[in-house]
């Protein structure tokens, strides 16, 4: 048995993305009535907001679901404190160290996913005990890391490194990118940017539809010199641009991104002056489907590509 369905208790190597603005409730129940790992993404969340999705997460799905929380926000202790109270079994901790919360989390019974970004971080994840470790490639939506690796070099990297399971995120939306990171090393995936252009996505639906929109070379990653992150290009994108090219600095890239930018992008719709983070699979995603569509999707073409490289004669 596949070792991370063994870990979470779930039917595929599918955890979902614990994405800002885009994954409430409805999101993280859908993808694990649909076998995969739903996550909520409490980075958007004041606590009783999350303890809220936390309920009707479990009024609506019987299966197991994670939390996913990064450890550079404020209220942090809150927010763990309402995960232990309302008894979610597995957390992703991403930007951040592992070490202030692997331990504890783990003597309550949670499982303890980290998120990481290159291959000096997966071993101070491993060293913290992590359960597993997510290896996000540059090519993933959101936060990305400095060092610009992708998920082809970061995967093998990161699999050389630990014994611990493995999943794989950044640029995967298709069964065959499942079939290749497996290929790669990877116990599992994890996927965002597909699911938030499903129906059960929390993101506004004209974010959803600049996603479908979304052809090659349609995001970039920006604002390195704050928190790197990937955008689609919109006239926000090119503020940000036009300033880092006159070599802005920090601080000036801070004013200019301001706060609630993503909650006006992504969850208001305001496509021009919001932050739109999404990953480059965003052109390879051509329709809004419900989350029990995308799965079974991903799954028949990962079989199919399986079966296909299978009879593959090679001639070296």
């Amino acid at each position: 048995m596949n070792r991370i369905c063994k870990l979470l208790n779930i039917q595929y190597p599918i955890i979902q993305g614990g994405m800002i603005w885009c994954s409430g409730w409805k999101l993280a129940s859908a993808v694990s009535n649909a076998g995969g790992l739903g996550v909520i993404g409490a980075g958007s969340m004041y606590p009783d907001v999350l303890r809220e999705h936390i309920r009707k997460t479990k009024q609506a799905t019987e299966k197991p679901f994670g939390v996913n929380v990064p450890l550079l926000y404020p209220q942090t202790e809150e927010i763990m404190q309402i995960i232990i109270d309302e008894g979610v079994k597995i957390v992703i901790t991403s930007a951040g160290n592992p070490k202030i919360w692997t331990k504890q989390l783990q003597e309550k019974g949670i499982k303890v996913i980290h998120v990481i970004s290159n291959s000096k971080f997966a071993v101070k994840a491993d060293e913290a005990g992590a359960d597993a470790i997510v290896a996000e490639g540059f090519e993933a939506g959101g936060h990305n890391g400095r060092e610009e690796t992708t998920s082809l070099v970061l995967t093998p990297l990161v699999r050389s490194l630990t014994s611990k399971p493995v999943i794989v995120a950044g640029g995967i939306g298709t069964g065959r990118g499942i079939l290749a990171a497996m290929v790669l090393g990877a116990d599992a995936v994890q996927i965002g940017s597909r699911f938030v252009a499903s129906e059960e996505a929390s993101a506004h639906i004209n974010f959803k539809n600049e996603i479908i929109k979304a052809e090659e070379g349609s995001t970039k990653l920006a604002l390195k010199k704050l928190v790197p992150v990937r955008l689609l290009k919109n006239s926000f994108y090119s503020e940000v641009e036009k300033i880092e090219n006159i070599g802005a600095t920090r601080e000036e890239l801070a004013e200019l991104l301001g706060k609630g930018r993503a909650k006006k992008g992504m969850f208001e719709g305001d496509i021009e002056n919001g932050e739109l983070e999404i990953g480059q699979v965003s052109a390879l995603i051509n329709e809004i489907k419900p989350v029990k569509s995308i799965i079974e999707d991903l799954i028949l073409e990962y079989r199919t590509a399986k079966q296909q490289i299978n009879h593959i004669r090679y001639d070296f």
